[in-house]
């Protein structure tokens, strides 16, 4: 009973109160917090709503939203963003989690099929002052590990000028964007870790990053040209869907066993080595 009357007293102070006394716990247990009811939940969930013109005004709000974050103080601003841009009343959610992590997913009201397109993401770490029109206060909160999902052609021009606000990027994972048929990624050395998943479309991948540790892919099996050798520390290879096109050659492949020679931890799905009578690109894999 003398608890019940305990967490009512503290459940009654004001969201403000509650708040101030989370930005004194150590990030993990703040974290924790959202699990006590849904009332701490709420305090997680709370949603900044946001519309702007075009994509490169959703650039601008992305990065403002960003700059009112302190890590020391977790609830003192909205962790999601919903914003609203563009013609077609795109949709983007950009979520903050734990560990300098930010997740932006894209969605669209237009019933419009996806068009084709190529992405070329320039992760140079150093803002380039022309692309961003407005230069927030700085941030106490670095993004280092970026999750992108559901990028189409109608969200990949408010990407590509978000792209610079992300200057300690360490950590990159695309995920289940449709109509993306080229990538390029070209990265200083301070990107570390790669994953691509379920880009169903994607014909052709352009590395050009010299200091990754980990690269992770799932889905059809591209074209693959990387600049750089790697020394990785874990590699993962999910190619059981086939190559993406008919006249894919074994030495097609050969850019990508320089990749993953010499990693130390290697995952492979069992089409990647099984043989093949046709004499194709795996039935070599397995080979070297």
């Amino acid at each position: 009973m003398v608890k019940e009357i305990a967490d009512d007293l503290f459940g009654k102070l004001p969201n403000e109160i509650i708040c101030k006394i989370i930005s004194f716990l150590p990030s993990e247990s703040a974290l924790e917090t959202s699990l006590i009811s849904s009332m701490w939940r709420g305090l997680w969930n709370t949603t900044l709503v946001q519309r702007v013109p075009t994509d490169a005004a959703a650039a601008d709000a992305v990065s403002e939203f960003l700059s009112h974050l302190d890590q020391h103080d977790p609830l003192g601003h909205p962790r999601k963003l919903q914003l609203h841009f563009g013609k077609r009343s795109d949709l983007l959610l950009a979520t903050v989690a734990a560990n300098n992590k930010l997740h932006l997913e894209f969605s669209t009201e237009n019933q419009e099929i996806p068009r084709h397109f190529g992405w070329n993401l320039k992760l140079n770490h150093q803002r380039v002052q022309t692309l961003i029109s407005h230069q927030p206060s700085p941030s106490t909160f670095f993004v280092k590990i970026l999750y992108l999902k559901s990028v189409s052609s109608f969200g990949n021009e408010a990407i590509s000028s978000m792209i610079p606000i992300f200057e300690f990027l360490e950590n990159l994972k695309i995920i289940e964007c449709e109509g993306l048929q080229s990538l390029h990624i070209e990265s200083s050395p301070r990107l570390l870790s790669l994953a691509i998943f379920d880009c169903q479309d994607l014909k052709s991948l352009h590395l050009k990053t010299s200091k990754l540790r980990s690269f992770r892919y799932r889905g059809f099996l591209p074209q693959i040209w990387t600049e750089h050798h790697f020394n990785l520390a874990d590699a993962m290879l999910d190619f059981r869907q086939g190559p993406i096109h008919s006249g894919f050659k074994s030495t097609d492949f050969d850019p990508m066993l320089l990749t993953i020679k010499n990693a130390q931890v290697l995952t492979l799905s069992k089409w990647t080595f099984q043989d093949d009578p046709k004499g194709d690109c795996m039935s070599r894999t397995a080979r070297s």
